[in-house]
């Protein structure tokens, strides 16, 4: 669903005329970094959930790719309010984008201008509400996950994504609904645009940045929520096969949230309690029901001034 503003190099313009040059670097090199970040209705209003670290992570991105973004962190976090607030948005996903524009052509990008968007639009259940409740079907890529020494897989590049597409698409045309990589090594790293976490004899073991996983934002959130349950969270390499036999396993991301996964490669798993009861908590944090709701939320100013 097309809103009506979006915020492009420092004001807010008509959906329709936020237009780029088709000689723009990135959209023939892949040179641009962005973010997924959602806002969720709260009695306070929309509220944007860990925007900051979202907008930190944003910048660490860049600095990698020599990107230097013309925006300070806390200007993106206004930005991204006024344009929530501008399309009368109480929930949504958000999309900040920085990306070369047009400049010089050729592999070198220094020359290019840095070109910064903040998109937001409604956006319900990435992998469906009924995912939500009782998972999706998985099979694992015949792609591997870019290695860390062939690409930063920390930073969330667009160019990067070429390879997360191949594998959702492998997914998709082989009827699943979703894809999970596995790293040069062929230990677990994530999904195409998820974190992966799997229970067993209720431990919760997820694969470490090492193994070329983005350090997701939902990843850290679900760590600190299993964690504060008394659960036990290892950051360990994870073979398939270890999958088979878990006892849970389940999806993180902010498009994602906290999705259940009930078969991998057609072995049978099911949705399970633990992965019940922290996606429970999730939602209370988003909706503000919960005591991390304050660290985690992130409101417009005028309304954090109010309450």
């Amino acid at each position: 669903m097309e809103t009506d503003k979006i915020w492009m190099n420092g004001e807010l313009v008509a959906s329709a005329d936020a237009k780029v040059h088709v000689l723009s670097h990135a959209l023939h090199y892949g040179s641009g970094v962005f973010e997924g970040i959602r806002a969720y209705a709260t009695d306070r209003g929309p509220a944007v959930f860990r925007l900051m670290d979202h907008l930190r992570r944003l910048e660490r991105s860049s600095e990698v790719y020599f990107m230097q973004l013309p925006y300070s962190t806390e200007e993106l976090r206004q930005a991204t309010h006024e344009v929530i607030a501008a399309n009368g948005l109480e929930t949504c996903y958000v999309r900040p984008l920085a990306f070369r524009g047009h400049g010089e052509m050729g592999i070198n990008p220094l020359k290019c201008p840095i070109e910064v968007v903040i998109a937001v639009w409604p956006w319900g259940a990435y992998l469906g509400e009924e995912a939500l409740e009782s998972g999706v079907r998985v099979m694992t890529s015949s792609w591997r996950r870019i290695g860390p020494n062939t690409l930063p897989a920390t930073a969330k590049a667009s160019g990067q994504y070429l390879n997360s597409q191949l594998a959702k698409m492998e997914a998709m045309h082989s009827g699943y609904d979703e894809a999970i990589l596995l790293n040069e090594q062929g230990y677990l790293a994530d999904g195409s645009g998820e974190n992966v976490f799997m229970v067993q004899d209720g431990v919760l073991s997820t694969p470490p940045t090492t193994a070329s996983c983005l350090p997701g934002i939902t990843r850290d959130t679900v760590n600190r929520i299993a964690r504060g349950m008394g659960y036990e969270v290892r950051e360990v390499d994870i073979v398939r096969s270890d999958l088979y036999h878990a006892d849970e396993v389940f999806f993180t991301g902010t498009a994602a949230e906290i999705t259940p996964i009930r078969s991998i490669d057609d072995h049978e798993i099911g949705a399970g309690p633990i992965t019940k009861r922290i996606q429970t908590e999730f939602f209370a944090i988003t909706k503000g029901l919960s005591d991390l709701s304050p660290e985690f939320l992130d409101y417009p100013a005028q309304t954090a001034a109010k309450a």
